[in-house]
């Protein structure tokens, strides 16, 4: 079913993305690259272990991962405004919740309300949004949004250390429950249009099981659910271990660090390399060399050689960076924009559980075999992604008459 055409007033694009862009920055700062930073004063002043600390991020991606299918639907049936600005509100009586935990069932509520708010307000929310308001127009902009949403971890890690070591974690936390509520709710609020002013797209059809049955059933969703959920598999386990895998393989810490921080300017460079040159290349193309890019990466760090692992970990962040992108562009080339939010929650929920699982199973390899043994197998993983890309078409809206 489709909405009648009406007359909607145009959209300031730019002036969105830089809104959801910054909005982006401070929620995957705040819950995703959370942890990084204050784990360890968490579990310093409370005596909680470290891992059950850590804990917290894997509980909330499990929740989300349940509840992002539900996410899908309300953003294809209603818009994004709503369900992006409660997750201001969730993100909001989350960390404040979190900051004046006194047990650790308190602090995994707290994950539990931030875990809707990260189903409500990551990438995956965002991208359906703009699915919705500019149809298979939103490449560009969803281009520009993982751009942005790219300094999450260059911004968020240094305020967030800034301010626990100014005032303590339980006051950090605080403090980022009112950005939440004081800045990051106004911009969805005010910047997203309401369901009233959503252009008319095609918005799926609300019978019931018309418009879940086929993508769940239809094997190139699923394949593409395999592959973005093997990959969230990957860099969920490089990320968490990859300082650690260089240490073993005989790097100095100062080194690795180093190194490591050639990750985020690599993606960027990537992300904007996909925004001019790349942004005629149908995205299953982008996929094929965002994960061809990863692999080479990886497998040239399998030397140890500290002056190769410079560039195989710039190659590695490129191939993230348009991974990134690939995951919110090609279910809207491939399928188009009718159903588009459904499409983007059910292929969130397999990822979001990968990207629980990924840092354990990565830290069991690694402390049984080593690093080079933890490297490989993420290169046979990588290497099966690359071979199923091939498997993708590289039409637009192949299966939108099925």
């Amino acid at each position: 079913m489709t909405l009648p055409e009406q007359i909607h007033p145009p959209i300031n694009r730019s002036r969105l993305v830089w809104g959801m862009g910054f909005t982006q920055i401070l929620a995957w700062g705040s819950t995703y690259y959370l942890p990084a930073v204050l784990a360890a004063p968490i579990a310093k002043e409370t005596g909680w272990s470290i891992t059950g600390v850590v804990g917290g991020l894997s509980w909330g991606l499990l929740v989300a991962g349940a509840s992002s299918p539900a996410v899908g639907r309300q953003i294809d049936r209603h818009g994004g405004r709503s369900v992006l600005a409660a997750s201001s509100l969730l993100l909001a009586l989350g960390m404040l919740l979190m900051g004046l935990a006194g047990s650790i069932a308190t602090y995994y509520l707290a994950w539990t309300l931030i875990g809707f708010a990260m189903a409500a307000g990551l990438y995956d929310a965002a991208f359906s949004t703009l699915g919705r308001l500019f149809g298979e127009g939103a490449r560009t902009s969803i281009t520009g949004l993982t751009l942005l949403g790219g300094f999450a971890s260059t911004i968020g890690w240094p305020v967030i250390a800034g301010l626990e070591s100014w005032i303590g974690w339980r006051s950090a936390c605080c403090v980022i429950a009112a950005a939440h509520l004081l800045i990051g709710f106004p911009i969805h609020a005010l910047l997203i249009p309401g369901s009233t002013k959503q252009p008319p797209h095609p918005v799926i059809n609300t019978s019931p099981g018309a418009s879940e049955l086929r993508p769940v059933t239809n094997h190139l969703l699923l394949l593409i659910g395999a592959i973005l959920t093997i990959l969230a598999l990957v860099v969920s386990g490089i990320s968490v271990h990859l300082l650690n895998a260089l240490k073993q393989l005989g790097i100095a810490t100062a080194v690795a660090l180093t190194i490591g921080m050639v990750i985020g300017p690599s993606q960027v460079v990537a992300r904007l390399a996909e925004f001019s040159i790349g942004r005629n290349l149908h995205p299953t193309w982008s996929a094929r060399a965002g994960v061809l890019l990863c692999l080479i990466g990886l497998a040239l760090l399998i030397s140890g050689l500290p002056w190769l692992a410079f560039g195989a970990i710039a190659l590695y962040g490129a191939g993230n960076g348009i991974l990134t992108i690939a995951r919110g562009t090609l279910p809207l080339a491939l399928f188009g924009p009718q159903g588009y939010g459904v499409r983007m929650g059910l292929l969130a929920r397999p990822v979001l559980v990968a990207q629980a699982c990924g840092p354990i199973a990565a830290a069991f390899i690694l402390e049984r075999y080593g690093a080079s043994v933890m490297l490989g197998v993420m290169c046979g993983f990588l290497l099966m992604c690359f071979i199923a890309t091939w498997h993708l078409p590289s039409t637009q809206n192949t299966v939108q008459d099925r």
